[in-house]
């Protein structure tokens, strides 16, 4: 993977630039398509090719590993195979339902325990073991749990310095 700064713009600071993967050139800044369970929803693939012109689209690991599971989409030789994306993959850690499903969650030291949302059953959440679900789902470039985690903790501890 590489990246290659164009262009930056003196007063604003705003930068242009092209990352080149193995599955393709990403242009940034870019609009990314969500694909929260691995493809966009209501829309074709041809038409965020020859549409939208979409370089990459995310997914989501959470709701991967709930539905269709990890199994199916590595039975499947990968994410890219299992819905048929030949441009690059973003996949998240999950980091967002860290918030989102905050009746459904509790944070520990070492990650985060979920309840399903789909089915109840309980999941831990690790850095570690979020990245090897996302090596599980082939993807290019993946946000790390970790992250969102100490996002998390520097805002509980400032809320209790502001209470």
């Amino acid at each position: 993977m590489e990246f290659t700064l164009e262009h930056e713009d003196k007063n604003s600071k705003a930068r242009a630039g092209k990352l080149k993967t193995d599955h393709g050139e990403i242009e940034t800044p870019i609009f990314m398509p969500v694909g929260t369970a691995g493809t966009v929803k209501a829309v074709h693939q041809k038409e965020l090719i020859e549409d939208i012109e979409a370089q990459i689209i995310l997914g989501n690991t959470y709701h991967l590993f709930l539905r269709p599971g990890l199994d199916i989409i590595e039975q499947a030789g990968g994410l890219h195979k299992f819905n048929g994306w030949n441009r690059p993959l973003l996949t998240d850690s999950g980091g967002y339902q860290v918030y989102s499903l905050a009746h459904r969650r509790k944070i520990t030291e070492e990650g985060v325990k979920f309840s399903s949302h789909v089915d109840g059953s309980k999941h831990f959440f690790t850095p570690e073991n979020v990245w090897i679900r996302n090596e599980s789902l082939e993807q290019i470039l993946s946000w790390l749990l970790m992250n969102v985690l100490l996002i998390l903790v520097i805002l509980i501890m400032l809320n209790d310095q502001c209470t």
